[in-house]
């Protein structure tokens, strides 16, 4: 019997791998320009820590999460989100005390969420994402939002939609989500389960159901908007003021809720509207969570931050058909004629890796003109042919194979004299 990859996973191939490098090594190099430093956390983590940091009224932690029991009898789960994780980190670690404020973090790494695979959502998935802890600052709430849009922007995409929204403060949004409970009690048994089961415990995740986006009160019900107070009103005022300060294009959208229970103030996701890339058009999604630091047992402090799919950041280059050169070729392909000359070639070739280039050989005894078309296919910009006679005039014939250029070297000053053919 053979075995198969588990379902909602993926094999990402060499010829696939390099997109993935390519986006991540842009995706770091803006983080040192914004000044983000890399965390990186366990794979897995105490259950509690999820159902604290994410909310028990998720549908991550109601119907997503793989979670266990170790050996020990202890409950842990695989990460399904990575906020949470880094959180627990700046507490643990104690971070609130570092002299440098606030503490910018950036992470990269799979998780893993029990969802129905379809086109780009797996059960396995690499998320990026930055944290920002320790200001309230509505300014940085801009600055991570401007450094998800240059990611995508500086990769090509052209075809994104910003939306915005706020949650408001503690008091707004309770104001708010009185409002939520006396709009939907008459007629909530129309609704789903998990509506039903929201209502009172958080009436807010109603407006974010997929089952009852239909539904007519849905329409109608209170925005977040009418309830914000003064100070809340005067933060989104700024937030809105910076983001049309940096020219980024933006669409408010009040019933933009998000899907975790940590989230206050900002919110916001980056969406393709690129034709035919499917029904889910979020690329990224994030927004502000005062309050999940001391949730999580540190003191008050102000976060915000994002996350986004590097499988849905693919799929949107290729809905957009953006072709990104993700193989340069090699420097250097050696020839070989002759059981001498390929015997030397084993030497040469560590010579010219050690001097930074990069360079193959032929591996399985092919004839010539079937190595020259493993070079080809390795996209070589020089064949440097050996042969048994060459050998023992100490000489060696490089091909520049863009022009047809022939050139024949010393063979003991190889390296030496590929270094000119390289100007």
């Amino acid at each position: 019997m053979s075995i198969s990859i588990p379902r909602g996973t993926q094999d990402i191939l060499p010829g696939e791998v390099e997109l993935w490098q390519q986006i991540e090594a842009k995706a770091k190099e803006l983080c040192g320009k914004y000044q983000y430093h890399e965390i990186r956390t366990p794979i897995f983590e105490q259950t509690e820590l999820f159902l604290r940091g994410v909310g028990d009224t998720t549908d991550i932690v109601q119907k997503e999460m793989y979670t266990f029991e170790d050996r020990g009898g202890r409950s842990i789960t695989l990460r399904p989100e990575g906020t949470a994780p880094v959180v627990r980190s700046y507490v643990e670690k104690k971070m609130f005390g570092n002299a440098g404020q606030p503490v910018k973090l950036y992470y990269l790494g799979p998780m893993f969420r029990y969802e129905r695979p379809q086109a780009g959502r797996f059960r396995q998935f690499v998320q990026f994402g930055v944290e920002a802890l320790g200001s309230s600052d509505p300014a940085i709430d801009v600055e991570v939002i401007a450094l998800a849009m240059n990611l995508y922007k500086e990769m090509g995409l052209k075809k994104l939609k910003l939306v915005v929204n706020s949650l408001g403060d503690k008091d707004s949004r309770q104001a708010h989500r009185d409002a939520l409970v006396k709009h939907f009690k008459p007629r909530i048994g129309e609704f789903c389960q998990d509506c039903q089961n929201r209502l009172e415990k958080n009436p807010l995740r109603i407006l974010d159901c997929k089952q009852d986006r239909s539904h007519e009160l849905m329409k109608t019900a209170p925005s977040i908007l009418e309830y914000l107070n003064e100070e809340s009103h005067a933060y989104f005022e700024k937030v809105k003021q910076y983001l049309t300060q940096l020219d980024l294009a933006f669409e408010v959208d009040a019933n933009l809720v998000r899907g975790l229970d940590y989230y206050n103030h900002t919110t916001f996701e980056i969406m393709s509207d690129a034709e035919g890339f499917g029904a889910i058009t979020t690329l990224c999604g994030g927004g502000r969570y005062n309050g999940l630091v001391e949730e999580i047992g540190g003191p008050n402090t102000a976060g915000i931050g994002f996350a986004l799919s590097i499988e849905r950041f693919i799929a949107a280059l290729k809905a957009e058909g953006i072709e990104l050169n993700v193989n340069e070729g090699i420097d250097c392909y050696l020839a070989a004629l002759g059981d001498e000359a390929k015997d030397y070639t084993v030497g040469l070739l560590q010579q010219l890796r050690s001097a930074g280039y990069s360079a193959e050989r032929d591996y399985l005894d092919r004839k010539i003109k079937a190595q020259f078309k493993a070079a080809d296919r390795l996209k070589a910009k020089f064949v440097a042919i050996l042969g048994d006679e060459e050998l023992k005039n100490n000489k060696i014939n490089v091909k520049n194979m863009a022009t047809g250029e022939q050139t024949e070297i010393a063979l003991d000053a190889f390296v030496q004299e590929f270094k000119k053919l390289q100007v």
